[in-house]
């Protein structure tokens, strides 16, 4: 009897699911109201307000001190804020770094810092002796001066590295465009950071961190009343003035559309941006609808319009994307992608032609619906996170959102309709975006027709306006035979034969170190007369990389791909620069050179010569006044990769009736390497091993 129940039953439930109609899809359901739990919110009697939110699955604790403090414009010593962030854990007035730094590993801990909060994490049982730190670094940082001079020296090959990568480029050109004389608009360059002294870092930190107005998030293994215990043990005998409180408002949209353009000699591809500032506090009625259409044009999945277009469609790139970000000092749009200088002016016309597109007529129901659902899940996931929880009632005070902002928020979103997409698109993407485009000058005559004015704005890669490099006045000849002269000491290439007849061999060694890596690497060039030539580097009796070009062969190797033979069109380039001052054969070898006109930088003028060996294009550039080479910059185009590399060189001293430069900085993308020649030597024994 009980089988016939059950089959009866099934057989009902089957008619009724064979009449459902599935071509239709399900009505959604109402969007809940989330059950978010409140954090605990208390003052200390400083003016700290403490955060706190409890969670017990782990036994860690995290406290995060941020101040309250506006940040500030620094106009010539930009740069000045970030320095004293990074010199936060540098030691204090009771531990010198060494000691931080061990104290905090032994407990494996987790401190960071920057210029306006400091962050500390460790197991529940180390809190105490952790907070102890913490109160030591933001209340008594001591700033010796041994580690501002490294500090500085780290950020100085930043910004080496900062000038030969696209997207570092173009994000300064969007900061100093949309955000001219507002904090959001400063930019650290070489000027800047050479400008910035210890004091003035002293004085930031005593404008920033200061009780007032600051908070105190606490997330993790503790109770409410051990946290409020903790915080005014460590944190409320602190003392301190206002905080530094400014407005400098929304930033500076464009009445027309404007190109800036940062120049990246050699680049096979341009950077594109096309960015402008919104008026918009966090929490504007706003801002969910203008999320959900930055997800449909370019800020969501593989399927959003931009890489559907530019990259399905038009295959101009490997990724286009929008991005709208909304923060209490200041807002902004953007979209961009790298895309090949063929195509520059191309994609540039399809990204306007989408923002054009999605202010002029409807997004489609799965767009929206498809918005909407991941924006729905990964607020969802964000909610695993007991951070997350201590965030958002952070946000509500600080920028005096509803108190139930985040428990609406999914029902909020859920209402977004296509009306909503399609007004907030219209309100806020209006004729006025900058277009900023990093590449290489010779896509300069497409980019004209993008300008309102036909004016294009030159800016270099920190965001300062260029000016237009001036016309040369000798010739590039005249330039060689200037630097040959000076370097070999020489005044005729008659003089120069006769010296050089002199040279059998020079071998010189050269220590290379760079932060990213803990161990000193030496670095061997070794030149055998007339055209030989050979390099090796090593560490630690390890051999890294090496090559050798004997005039008519020669091989490279390195630890990933190992050795290989040059092929015939390498040693045809070797044989263009051969020689210990390979620019003395220049006129005879068959290289491609010519003079670019000169160059002003930091307020000193340079000769560009560009050469190409039919390998690799090279931008030289010679100091007009002492004709020593300053710089190299060198451009290897592999198919569709580009490598670049640059070389700064300094410190030029005689060595046997020759000058040569003791000071050199390689930098290769982010690696920066720096480099000291120790030894060099003249016509001595020449290891052979080094040419196998």
């Amino acid at each position: 009897m009980k089988k016939l129940i059950t089959l009866v039953a099934l057989t009902a439930f089957t008619g009724v699911y064979g009449q459902v109609d599935r071509s239709v899809r399900p009505a959604a359901a109402a969007a809940p109201t989330i059950n978010i739990k409140n954090s605990e919110v208390f003052k200390l009697s400083n003016g700290i307000t403490v955060i706190l939110s409890e969670n017990h699955k782990l036994p860690r604790v995290s406290f995060s001190l941020t101040m309250g403090a506006s940040p500030m414009i620094e106009g010539s010593k930009a740069g000045t804020n970030n320095l004293m962030g990074q010199l936060l854990t540098s030691g204090t007035t009771k531990r010198s770094k060494d000691v931080l730094d061990k104290e905090v590993d032994n407990m494996g801990a987790d401190l960071n810092a920057d210029g306006h909060s400091i962050y500390f994490s460790c197991l529940t049982k180390h809190m105490e002796t952790g907070l102890d730190i913490m109160q030591d670094v933001a209340m008594n940082p001591a700033f010796p001066q041994s580690e501002f001079e490294r500090i500085k020296k780290q950020n100085e090959s930043g910004l080496l590295s900062a000038k030969s990568d696209p997207n570092t480029m173009a994000s300064n050109a969007e900061s100093k465009i949309d955000f001219p004389n507002h904090p959001l608009g400063e930019v650290m360059d070489e000027a800047s950071l050479a400008a910035i002294t210890l004091d003035d870092v002293k004085n930031n930190y005593k404008q920033v961190f200061t009780p007032n107005g600051a908070y105190l998030v606490i997330v993790g293994d503790i109770t409410k009343d051990n946290a409020m215990k903790m915080a005014e043990k460590y944190f409320g005998a602190w003392k301190g003035g206002q905080p530094y409180k400014e407005d400098f408002g929304k930033g500076l949209k464009a009445k027309g559309n404007r190109v800036i353009f940062v120049n990246k000699p050699g680049a096979v591809q341009s950077v594109i941006s096309i960015t402008f500032p919104i008026e918009m506090k966090p929490g504007a009625s706003d801002q969910i609808a203008l999320n959900v259409m930055n997800s449909i044009l370019g800020g969501g999945s593989f399927g959003a319009r931009l890489m559907q277009n530019l990259r399905e469609d038009k295959a101009y790139t490997y990724g286009a994307y929008s991005s709208f970000e909304v923060t209490r000092d200041g807002s902004w749009f953007g979209t961009s992608g790298s895309f090949r200088n063929e195509v520059t002016d191309s994609a540039i016309t399809q990204l306007l032609a989408e923002i054009t597109k999605i202010s002029d007529s409807y997004v489609t129901d799965d767009e929206l619906n498809l918005a909407k659902s991941a924006m729905a899940g990964g607020f969802a996931r964000s909610l695993e996170r007991p951070q997350t929880i201590a965030r958002f009632a952070l946000n509500i005070i600080r920028d005096n959102l509803p108190a139930d902002y985040y428990q609406t928020y999914l029902k909020r979103l859920d209402a977004i309709t296509k009306d909503d997409v399609l007004t907030v698109a219209q309100k806020y993407f209006k004729n006025g975006f900058n277009i900023v485009v990093v590449g290489n000058e010779d896509i300069l005559p497409k980019l004209k027709a993008f300008d309102s004015d036909g004016v294009i704005e030159k800016l270099d890669p920190f965001g300062n306006p260029v000016k237009e490099m001036k016309k040369a006045d000798i010739t590039a000849d005249q330039l060689i035979e200037r630097y040959v002269n000076t370097v070999t000491k020489t005044a005729s290439a008659k003089d120069l034969a006769k010296k050089m007849k002199k040279v059998k061999s020079v071998v010189k060694k050269i220590e290379l170190s760079s932060p990213q890596i803990p161990v000193v690497i030496t670095m061997t060039e070794a030149f055998v007369a007339p055209n030989k030539e050979a390099i090796k580097i090593e560490a630690q009796g390890m051999v890294f990389q090496s090559s050798y070009y004997d005039g008519t062969t020669g091989s490279e190797m390195n630890m990933q791909t190992g050795k290989k033979a040059m092929s015939a069109e390498e040693i045809a380039a070797k044989k263009k620069g051969e020689g210990l001052f390979p620019e003395a054969t220049y006129k005879t070898s068959g290289m491609k050179y010519e003079i670019k006109g000169i160059e002003t930088i930091a307020g000193k003028d340079y000769y560009v010569l560009t050469t190409n060996d039919g390998e690799k294009e090279s931008f030289d550039y010679f100091d007009a006044v002492t004709n020593l080479k300053f710089k190299t910059v060198s451009i290897t185009k592999k198919e569709e990769e580009t490598n670049e590399v640059t070389v700064m060189y300094d410190d030029y001293k005689e060595v046997n009736g020759f000058l040569f430069p003791h000071k050199l900085t390689q930098i290769m993308g982010e690696m920066t390497l720096s480099g000291t020649v120790k030894t060099i030597e003249f016509n001595g024994e020449v290891d052979k091993t080094l040419f196998e």
